[in-house]
């Protein structure tokens, strides 16, 4: 469906609820305070910096039809770059007003946007805002992740001008249109939930390639590297993830959304012995953690606690397709003293100092985060391994492509003999 003056095309169902969950997984894991107030946000070069290259690959099939789609649509094959590809949600009290995606002179190299929802949908649209070919604006997409009403409330999409003016979310659908004064828009705000889209812009100028900059960040990475390295992810500057209502990043009156995003699931942390709330929160970050829920502590250790938020949310995404081993059986669970809970609660009054507004943020929708599976720790064991496996099976794919994406300076799917 398309809006003859507007140039608006309505594509459904553009990614497959596979895909959408895998993405939510990634940023759930992954984010860093986003460059709006409530706004979280996943950038490739994110992902690099912090050890997840592997995270790179399921975006890379879904870059590629999106901009095929473009370039179909608007008749411009083998012209387009992209120019960013993110995660990006928003939570409570996020909105932005009318405006235009070019409305800043470091914007105008942006040619096409796309964005699309990351969960289950029931309904889908799809917008591309097209343009003759050979004289488009900058653009973007949208692709929803997950679904207005179920997953939050609020933060409906306007358009000042054209049918139809207002497009509902839901995960799946793709919204592309050109960033210029023809397409002005805005977001109402978010009142519940947290409102989730993988978003990318397109540009003819290819000075502004992202794949560039990327293969750069890549190489540099894995220089030192192979496949069988380590895949621990290394968490980035402890500001990248402390919230606060107004953005400060000087600990206090917020929280860390690591801590915030394990702790809204039922875990705790515990940080080795050697810790204290004095310690640099950075350091804090980066040090061995044991998952702790109730009173029980899981006596396996994990690298940081970033990698225990990545196995966290392997297991809500992939819980019910696990393995369970009855010989995990064996592992040790044991009993927190009233001594260890002081100390866990004294390292949480440092990295979440604002437990109201942590259910403020991320617990007002009702939390479907396990997707209805029991809670075990026989079953984060088994998410442990197959998290491994995830991401030693990604991590050779980066290896293997690496060599032909420098040769190119571009990402993409390479075919490779079996």
């Amino acid at each position: 469906m398309s809006d003859s003056q507007h140039r608006r095309l309505i594509l459904p169902n553009f990614l497959s609820p596979q895909e959408c969950k895998e993405l939510q997984f990634i940023h759930k894991s992954s984010s860093t305070v986003g460059y709006r107030p409530n706004v979280f946000s996943t950038t490739l070069s994110h992902v690099i910096a912090t050890s997840s290259c592997h995270f790179l690959i399921p975006f890379i099939p879904i870059r590629e039809r999106l901009k095929d789609k473009v370039e179909e649509f608007f008749r411009c094959e083998y012209e387009l770059f992209i120019e960013f590809t993110g995660l990006i949600s928003w939570t409570r009290g996020a909105t932005i007003g009318w405006h235009t995606d070019d409305n800043r002179p470091y914007l105008k190299q942006r040619h096409f946007a796309v964005s699309l929802p990351l969960s289950l949908s029931t309904t889908h649209l799809l917008y591309l805002y097209t343009i003759v070919a050979h004289n488009f604006c900058p653009s973007k997409a949208v692709c929803y992740l997950n679904n207005y009403a179920k997953d939050f409330n609020g933060g409906l999409f306007h358009f000042q001008d054209g049918e139809p003016n207002s497009i509902m979310p839901m995960a799946g659908d793709v919204v592309m249109y050109t960033a210029d004064k023809r397409n002005i828009h805005s977001v109402d705000e978010i009142t519940d939930g947290e409102r989730l889209t993988l978003t990318l812009w397109f540009t003819r100028d290819g000075s502004h390639d992202e794949d560039v900059k990327l293969v750069s960040l890549l190489s540099q990475h894995l220089l030192h590297k192979d496949m069988v390295a380590s895949h621990l992810p290394l968490p980035a500057s402890s500001d990248m993830y402390w919230f606060s209502q107004d953005q400060a990043s000087n600990y206090q009156f917020g929280f860390n959304i690591c801590w915030a995003r394990l702790h809204i699931l039922g875990y705790d942390i515990s940080i080795s012995e050697d810790s204290t709330c004095d310690s640099d929160v950075s350091e804090l970050l980066v040090k061995p953690v044991k998952l702790v829920r109730g009173d029980e502590l899981l006596d396996h250790e994990f690298g940081n606690i970033l990698h225990a938020l990545q196995v966290i949310h392997f297991y809500c995404w992939q819980g019910s397709s696990l393995k369970i081993n009855a010989s995990d059986m064996d592992m040790k669970l044991l009993k927190l003293s009233d001594e260890h809970r002081e100390k866990i609660n004294s390292l949480k009054s440092v990295l979440m100092n604002d437990e109201d507004l942590v259910l403020k943020v991320f617990r007002s929708m009702p939390l479907e985060e396990n997707g209805g599976i029991c809670f075990a720790w026989t079953g984060i064991l088994a998410a442990t391994a197959a998290w491994e496996d995830y991401v030693t099976k990604l991590s050779k794919q980066i290896h293997l492509q690496l060599p032909y994406w420098r040769m190119h300076e571009s990402i993409y799917m390479v075919q490779l003999d079996e």
